[in-house]
């Protein structure tokens, strides 16, 4: 009777987690992230050649640290998914952050739910220009990132890929902490980059280009973000942010605009 009295009294095992990071040139921010997951049972790292010291530090924080070509967003995610061996998948961008109040919702919420549930959602909340958003639009911003390991497939197109769970998914309440932007400088930048990389998805997948998205569209995206989601309270800072989401939408646009207008003077060479 003693030995079934402390067996029964015994805790639940804790299902495991493998936390999985993609990066590139991370070294700013590699570091405290990884630092972040040291509660997981293992981390994977999936790195395109970076030239400065992510390799360095990430192999002060895993053994597990893989170098491969970039792929793209979902695909090296997904190709850092196929490696993890635990129960549970954490992605997390090397740009982010888990707060101890969001590593013990896990853990409780691992044990809680079990089999029930296949996936967690997360909110994330940005820090940029010397503040925490929690208006603006950029909050909650829920994405499923803890999931089974073998539940969930990708879907989604680059650069906002999405995780498919096969299952119930909840929501986490306590945020995942992004560092998304270094300054207006690094800002500017990735809304060129990520909107040439939209741009190219949507001409593939053939959608056409129209005057009314162009036009509507930011207007749309500045007054959701300004108005609808109070970024009026920020004072400039709230302006600007809502204005780059405007362009980040106009710039998309346009530059579907330029393929199609080159996919046309292709073609019309090719018959001349």
């Amino acid at each position: 009777m003693g030995i079934m009295s402390v067996q029964q009294d015994q805790p639940s095992a804790l299902p495991t987690v493998s936390a999985i990071v993609v990066c590139f040139n991370e070294e700013q921010n590699i570091g405290a992230c990884l630092d972040s997951l040291r509660w997981c049972d293992e981390i994977v790292v999936v790195d395109s050649f970076s030239t400065d010291r992510t390799v360095e530090i990430c192999r002060a924080y895993t053994e597990r640290v893989v170098q491969r070509n970039w792929a793209g967003y979902r695909d090296q995610k997904a190709f850092a998914h196929s490696l993890a061996t635990k129960d549970w998948v954490f992605l997390v961008d090397s740009d982010e952050r888990v707060s101890p109040d969001l590593r013990d919702e896990i853990k409780q919420s691992l044990l809680s739910y079990k089999s029930a549930v296949a996936g967690f959602a997360v909110p994330r909340l940005v820090f940029y220009l010397g503040r925490w958003w929690w208006r603006g639009g950029w909050y909650p911003d829920y994405d499923v990132r803890l999931f089974r390991r073998d539940r969930a497939t990708w879907g989604g197109t680059d650069p906002h890929e999405k995780i498919l769970v096969n299952g119930k998914v909840r929501r986490l309440r306590h945020p995942l902490f992004h560092f998304s932007y270094r300054d207006i400088e690094d800002h500017i930048q990735r809304i060129n980059r990520f909107t040439s990389i939209s741009s190219g998805e949507l001409f593939h997948e053939q959608k056409r280009w129209r005057l009314t998205d162009a036009l509507l569209r930011p207007a749309f995206r500045f007054f959701r973000s300004y108005i609808l989601n109070r970024g009026f309270l920020e004072g400039f800072a709230g302006f600007y942010v809502a204005l780059t989401a405007a362009v980040y939408v106009f710039l998309k646009y346009a530059k579907l605009w330029e393929l199609e207008a080159k996919g046309k003077d292709d073609g019309d060479r090719k018959r001349s």
